[in-house]
């Protein structure tokens, strides 16, 4: 049956439309931090749909309101008040720590940093743009063109002028041999030569942690030594939260919030977990940025009546129980299981991340070098146990990427751990 869908998939699909394992895996249905295959393997799953089942599989709250929402109606643009949009927007707004908070949803993180983008440059009137080297922000014509990751941005061309700033990966590059301090400092001069050298752009955007890089991320307060220079060129910071956001990261809300000691960005973005599945994205901006724009603009499937109800159980799920809570200490314990593991394994040159956001790099013994066969070894051998991850990274994506739904139990922790201990030692 899957090999016969995986040949119907070929015939109908691009060739550039990626697919895990080398026997592809159809997945028909989940419950809790488990899935199952269409022959009836079950998996416990590490990589929730690439981090965007954040509360669990078949969560009860969020499928009533999918189901009550349903029977009422689906979809009706933002043409018309919704009552569902509006409540989701208030909680966003409350929780985003941006004062005069406007809200705009979409349908996914590559539309909300498009969206991002669409603001900054007609506040701004420049289409400059800072972004971070090893970065992804999404598939659109304008992302693409922002992503400092070579394997995700097939193209050259842009509308827009960017220019690609260091700081995104600690431990390689440049200043890698820095302590954290001198990191910095080196970074925030490497931004003010940049300016030096180009006209004021309109923003520079940054994932807090690096999510298709593999995980990686600067030391705290980079960013909010940047902002004290974009400030003095009145550049925007925008935060890409698509794969931060909702608390995932353990320590913060949002992971901006290990850089704001002067304050939130102007622009940040969302998406993935929010709809635990449901296609959620969106933009929260200070009203004046919001605003900015002087021609009509809609969103026809942004904020339909049944993303928004799925998304709004979804928060409301996860602030009631604390899974941010729940990332930092179960996340804090696979972390440190992990870190114990690697110690014994030659080809894993770092384990890094926060809370339930784990990147496991994979190097050729003894050198820098990226091994992505080995990383493609791992995956496999961890599926044989019974173990669904992720993979990505800048360097040949040779990161092993670990974020399971945030509800996971300590129990299940340890049992992931071993699979990808035995996955590990079988390189």
């Amino acid at each position: 049956m899957t090999r016969d869908l995986l040949g119907r998939h070929r015939a109908v699909l691009p060739e550039w439309l990626a697919l895990y394992y080398e026997n592809p895996l159809e997945i028909t249905h989940g419950e809790g931090r488990h899935v199952w295959d269409a022959a009836g393997n079950k998996y416990l799953d590490f990589f929730g749909g690439i981090l965007t089942t954040m509360t669990a599989h078949a969560l009860p709250e969020v499928a009533k309101a999918v189901s009550e929402q349903a029977g009422r109606i689906i979809h009706s643009s933002t043409l018309y008040l919704n009552r569902p949009m509006v409540e989701l927007a208030e909680r966003i707004a409350h929780v985003s720590g941006i004062p005069d908070a406007r809200v705009f949803f979409t349908t996914s993180g590559t539309e909300a940093n498009d969206t991002a983008l669409l603001l900054a440059t007609a506040y701004r009137r420049s289409n400059t743009i800072l972004a971070m080297r090893n970065s992804y922000h999404g598939r659109s014509f304008s992302s693409v063109g922002i992503t400092g990751n070579s394997g995700w941005s097939p193209t050259s061309l842009s509308p827009l002028q960017t220019l690609y700033v260091h700081g995104g990966v600690r431990t390689r590059g440049p200043y890698a041999h820095l302590d954290d301090r001198d990191f910095v400092a080196a970074c925030v001069d490497d931004l003010r030569d940049l300016l030096g050298h180009t006209r004021a752009p309109a923003a520079l955007i940054a994932e807090p942690i690096q999510g298709v890089g593999g995980f990686t991320f600067p030391p705290d307060g980079l960013y909010a030594a940047f902002r004290e220079v974009l400030r003095e060129r009145d550049v925007l910071w925008i935060a890409d939260e698509v794969q931060t956001g909702w608390g995932r990261t353990g320590e913060h809300f949002w992971g901006w919030q290990a850089h704001a000691h002067n304050g939130p960005p102007d622009i940040v973005t969302f998406a993935k977990g929010i709809g635990n599945g449901m296609s959620v994205g969106g933009v929260v901006a200070r009203a004046e940025i919001m605003n900015c724009l002087d021609a009509n603009s809609i969103s026809t499937f942004g904020g339909t009546q049944i993303t928004m109800a799925a998304a709004l159980a979804n928060l409301n799920h996860a602030l009631e129980h604390d899974l941010q809570g729940n990332a930092r200490r179960v996340g804090g314990l696979l972390l440190e299981r992990l870190r114990a593991v690697a110690a014994q394994v030659p080809h894993v040159r770092e384990v890094r991340g926060r809370g339930l956001m784990l990147g496991i790099e994979l190097t050729r013994p003894g050198t820098d070098e990226a091994a992505p066969e080995a990383a493609a070894t791992v995956l496999e051998e961890a599926r044989a146990g019974g173990l669904l991850i992720g993979k990505g990274g800048g360097h040949n994506t040779s990161a092993l990427r670990v974020a399971p739904p945030m509800s996971l139990t300590v129990a299940e922790a340890e049992e992931g751990a071993a699979i990808l201990e035995r996955a590990l030692r079988s390189i």
